[in-house]
């Protein structure tokens, strides 16, 4: 069909090999992806928790992937990985954490963070979007709630941890029950 070995004369940046690496000839066409397609590199982890072991994961699509109110992604000795998926209208919980910091970072969907110093006092008010990250000092009461018309999707970081190995509340009630249990509490 055509030797790209008997190249017009022309100059060496036009004379390029008819078949480069972003093809992936000679599969059939049904199988050519893109080796940089957005499609790629998708991960779809299952999502349970893998701590203590060193793990690395693509932590935005793990946390878009979501569909629970909470799953404990990583659980070690003094830090916690858990991601949230909030529905619409709904929130995470008015909650304070005496002892530790506490790291949010919203992935998908848009909130309003609520921070202060006692649960009838939260005179901090921040809208937050895609992107946003969310420092809450230890003893802060807060909540975030989502304002949009998706859900929407975080991932929270604690230290210490939080919540016992393994946690996976499917919705908040599920989150709400198991912390008014006595054996759920530091778990871990």
């Amino acid at each position: 069909m055509y030797n790209v070995y008997n190249l017009y004369p022309c100059p060496y940046y036009i004379n390029t090999p008819m078949y480069n690496m972003y093809k992936t000839y000679p599969y059939p066409y049904y199988v050519n992806i893109p080796m940089y397609s957005s499609n790629f590199s998708k991960q779809y982890t299952t999502l349970k928790d893998y701590g203590p072991e060193p793990f690395v994961i693509n932590i935005e699509e793990a946390t878009t992937q979501n569909p629970t109110f909470r799953t404990a992604l990583w659980t070690g000795e003094n830090l916690q990985v858990t991601l949230m998926s909030i529905p619409v209208g709904e929130d995470i919980g008015l909650e304070v954490h005496p002892t530790g910091d506490q790291f949010i970072r919203i992935e998908e969907g848009q909130g309003l963070v609520k921070m202060g110093d006692s649960k009838d006092q939260l005179d901090f008010q921040e809208k937050v979007y895609d992107d946003y990250a969310i420092m809450i000092p230890a003893g802060k009461w807060h909540n975030i709630i989502n304002t949009g018309d998706k859900p929407l999707k975080l991932y929270a970081i604690y230290a210490p941890p939080e919540h016992p190995r393994g946690t996976v509340h499917k919705t908040k009630a599920d989150a709400e029950a198991d912390e008014d249990n006595k054996k759920y509490k530091k778990g871990y």
